[in-house]
């Protein structure tokens, strides 16, 4: 009886772990979360766990007034998302961005950065 349900634990184990992998989670950002930047990216570079559909996935940079500071539409290659800046001042700035894997499960975040005034 209790072989069976052992069993059970294990599969049930290995399907969950499986289905989270399942999703385009973001691995790495350009500039880095949470950073200071001494001078102003151009750009914003995002690295996800898996493939993205172009489509349905986007990102965008905003300033702490609400106002988007990025270029328009998002470059998208594999499981790479690229996006252009407008030039920055000092201040910070935040990056939304919504992310949808070919296998059609869906993630979205958030992170903010700062660029110093020296």
């Amino acid at each position: 009886m209790r072989t069976p349900v052992i069993l059970v634990t294990f599969l049930l184990a290995a399907l969950s772990a499986g289905a989270a992998q399942a999703h385009a989670f973001l691995d790495h950002a350009s500039p880095l979360v949470g950073s200071t930047l001494r001078t102003a990216p151009r750009e914003v570079s995002l690295s996800f766990t898996q493939n993205l559909e172009p489509a349905f996935s986007n990102v965008q940079v905003t300033d702490a007034a609400g106002a988007r500071v990025d270029q328009g539409k998002a470059q998208i290659s594999g499981n790479t998302m690229r996006i252009g800046l407008k030039p920055l001042g000092p201040g910070s700035y935040r990056v939304r961005w919504h992310a949808l894997s070919v296998d059609t499960h869906t993630t979205e975040g958030s992170f903010s950065f700062t660029v110093g005034g020296s």
